[in-house]
């Protein structure tokens, strides 16, 4: 793969109050991003653990944002 099409996969973690209602009003406005970006909702980004970070990277992600 050369480097012109390569697409890196990014998992967002977005705090449910604040970055997921974000992404969600985004949503909403029908604005795009990246369909590589996966977004996950967890309850707080204060309880996200970084064995956890490690674990994304484990399953192949290329970039992790915690977004609060």
């Amino acid at each position: 793969m050369d480097s012109s099409t390569f697409e890196p996969k990014i998992l967002a973690l977005c705090c449910r109050h604040c970055a997921y209602a974000a992404a969600d009003l985004a949503g909403a406005m029908r604005i795009r991003y990246p369909t590589s970006i996966r977004i996950v909702e967890v309850p707080c980004t204060g309880r996200v653990e970084a064995v956890e970070l490690l674990h994304a990277f484990e399953e192949g992600v290329d970039g992790v944002m915690v977004a609060g």
